[in-house]
């Protein structure tokens, strides 16, 4: 399967079993990520990160993206688990 059998290049988003998916949503998760764990992230950016990758929870959990990767961060996997 290639990615544009997922969403073809004409499309920004998808709906899924009801959850809208949008072109970008993994990368946008990849990236708030990684930014967590940058040492200059202060506490309000790290609160708006945190919300941020909230909203694009059910989006990835649609995808199935945490039935086949597991998350390594610790802190990050437990915020992740604890959010319906």
């Amino acid at each position: 399967m290639r990615a544009q059998d997922i969403l073809p290049d004409h499309l920004d988003e998808v709906r899924h079993h009801g959850t809208t998916i949008r072109k970008g949503s993994v990368g946008a998760f990849l990236a708030n990520a990684a930014a967590l764990d940058m040492p200059t992230v202060t506490a309000d950016n790290r609160e708006a990160l945190l919300r941020d990758i909230e909203e694009l929870l059910p989006a990835l959990r649609a995808l199935g993206l945490f039935d086949v990767f597991e998350i390594r961060n610790p802190r990050l996997r437990a915020f992740v688990e604890a959010r319906p």
